[in-house]
């Protein structure tokens, strides 16, 4: 199996493209805008303050127990307050800091509620809040700070 994937990564190394032009994470009229590592991500619900979607963790992201890895709820949060941080006319920020809760079981193959939201804006600060929710459940919660780039910075 090992030598199948490298051989493979070997024929298809000439066809590789810089960040700026992958189609991965850049299909906008796609779930999850088409990103390989993030589960399908369906916007519902979306402004400059507030966006809500669903969300299913397939068997990929099995953490044991029909339950969602922990590692990966984190990507969830981090890809839709990353996505709302940078909404508007907002200049591009990143990730400082993002802190999950974890408060239930988050079950794989379940279509889950995610909601984020800010909290606060000062200066370059950009304080978001979300959730995760089963149902009436609430799986976890994150707080999230993301910070504007300064110029030059990627």
């Amino acid at each position: 199996m090992t030598r199948t994937v490298a051989e493979l990564s070997a024929r298809l190394a000439a066809h590789a493209v810089d960040e700026r032009r992958q189609i991965t994470g850049h299909v906008p009229d796609v779930p999850g805008r088409g990103q390989t590592l993030t589960p399908v991500l369906v916007l519902d619900d979306h402004d400059e303050q507030r966006a809500s979607g669903r969300v299913s963790f397939g068997r990929y992201y099995l953490g044991g127990n029909g339950a969602v890895h922990g590692g990966a709820i984190p990507l969830v949060f981090d890809d839709l307050m990353g996505r709302l941080a940078n909404t508007g006319a907002r200049k591009p920020s990143r990730t400082a800091y993002l802190k999950v809760d974890y408060r239930s079981i988050t079950p794989i193959e379940q279509e889950l509620r995610v909601t984020t939201w800010f909290e606060s804006e000062q200066g370059r600060k950009r304080l978001l809040h979300g959730t995760l929710h089963h149902g009436d459940r609430l799986c976890a919660e994150a707080q999230g700070l993301f910070v504007e780039l300064k110029p030059g910075q990627p």
